[in-house]
């Protein structure tokens, strides 16, 4: 480890003793032991490196150069128009709004929700909710698997709460929104969120991810876990748009119960450095996983992308699609593994990486991998990256389009294979609205107009 890194990580411990001296007294016991022991972890093995091989292709020295301090609550106020500007209104049924880490009352909205599902502060559910929080909660994501993990648990405090009882259905998307905003420059914050769905239930959820102009270089290291019992379908998106001075780390874990559905729809459009690990653990039979992702970066921006899809249980098909555009001098890297175990017979697996370089100096790194144990399985993994195709260019050309625009026009198509999968209309046509303003196109045109050659340029 660098002596940069290694101050890096000192400040982190130092700012976790201040933390936790502060709310001595004011937690329960087993959640101050978790803090401690993910804390000593973090303490023993601290930031990753580029010899990890897990980090190869992502240099995190913009993390461990920068001497962060614990974001600071602020008046609702100065998140008003930021929150507002990316807000789902009417269209979700709840929205929490957590401004540089901290919960904002005044700017959220709980809504009418059925009986049987509770939307609100972790640290709330932790006094009135100890056992069922304390039975999921860092259960699945592993405090001794990835540094940042520990970190977020040892500073584990405010964040969202979700559980829905047995049946429950809820038409509407609940969105969660953290915003960063004024005062969150040079600041690091760790949201949480645990969602538990028990038996049988229907929901949507959507984590947003953005930053407002005066937000600057703050860094995100957010940590997620969902619980889908039997029979459940979740529906997920995870919208990312923090400032493009901004470092975003995130880490989701999902176990699915028997029959259980699980599709989860991430985009990157934002933050000058990005990482996501997406842990999928099919623990049920029957349990099925639909991992689909969209990486639009730009400039210097780099996002790195490493999923994984479980297979512990026999009959548990997954799918997967991953589409990249890269301009600029934008890097990004995926790495998407299918675990089969040797229980897991009759798997049915498929995992696609596709990726569109806009220019000769962005690069693209791909690992697609399979690791299987079982010998009755149906497995496949394919990686493909290069340019826009030309034969399509000159189809357009031959039409009356313009070179530009006709490439633009064909970057965009290639996004819809991914956007026209996203059920929750807000987050689609964010993502839509943000294509057509980076190629230049009208704000009226959506994907549904692209059907008519959209299929070929996928390919």
């Amino acid at each position: 480890m660098t002596q940069l890194a290694t101050e890096e990580k000192t400040i982190h411990v130092d700012l976790y003793a201040r933390l936790a001296e502060a709310s001595r007294n004011g937690s329960p016991p087993w959640l101050d032991e978790l803090r401690r022991g993910a804390m000593a972890r973090f303490e023993q093995v601290g930031f990753p490196s580029r010899k990890d091989e897990e980090w190869r292709f992502t240099d995190i020295s913009p993390i461990t150069r920068t001497r962060f301090t614990l974001a600071e609550r602020v008046p609702d106020s100065v998140a008003t128009d930021v929150a507002a500007s990316f807000s789902f209104g009417s269209e979700a049924v709840s929205e929490l709004v957590f401004v540089n880490g901290h919960f904002a009352p005044g700017l959220s909205r709980l809504g009418k929700l059925p009986r049987g599902v509770k939307v609100g502060r972790l640290s709330d559910a932790i006094n009135e909710d100890g056992e069922v929080v304390e039975g999921h909660l860092a259960r699945l994501a592993d405090v001794e698997r990835n540094p940042f993990v520990a970190l977020n648990t040892g500073f584990l405090g405010d964040g969202a709460f979700i559980h829905f009882a047995r049946g429950t259905i809820v038409q509407q998307p609940i969105h969660l929104l953290f915003v960063s905003a004024k005062g969150a420059d040079l600041a690091v914050s760790h949201p949480r969120v645990l969602v538990i769905a028990e038996d049988n239930v229907q929901a949507t959820i959507v984590e947003s991810y953005v930053g407002g102009d005066a937000a600057g270089g703050y860094f995100t290291n957010a940590v997620t876990e969902i619980v889908a019992g039997a029979g459940s379908n979740i529906d997920h998106c995870k919208l990312q748009q923090e400032s493009l001075e901004a470092n975003h780390v995130a880490t989701m874990q999902v176990k699915l119960g028997r029959d259980a559905t699980f599709v989860s729809h991430s985009a990157t459009i934002g933050a000058k450095l990005t990482r996501n690990d997406l842990n999928c653990h099919m623990a049920g039979q029957g349990a099925y996983a639909t991992l689909n992702g969209l990486v639009l970066v730009g400039g210097n921006q780099h996002c790195d992308n490493h999923t994984l899809l479980d297979h512990a249980e026999p009959n548990c098909p997954s799918h997967e699609l991953y589409k990249h555009v890269l301009s600029g001098k934008s890097s990004a890297v995926f790495k998407g593994k299918i675990l089969v175990r040797q229980p897991a017979q009759k798997t049915d697996s498929k995992q696609t990486s596709k990726s569109l370089l806009l220019s000769d100096d962005a690069v693209m790194n791909s690992q697609p991998a399979l690791e299987i144990y079982a010998d009755d399985v149906k497995c496949t993994h394919g990686s493909t990256i290069g340019p826009v195709d030309e034969d399509m260019v000159f189809y357009l050309r031959s039409r009356g389009v313009s070179l530009d625009a006709a490439r633009h026009l064909l970057t965009y198509a290639f996004a819809a294979d991914i956007t026209r999968r996203i059920k929750v209309e807000p987050v689609r046509r964010r993502l839509e609205d943000f294509m057509a303003a980076q190629h230049g196109l009208p704000q009226d045109l959506r994907i549904a107009d692209l059907g008519a050659f959209d299929e070929k340029v996928s390919t």
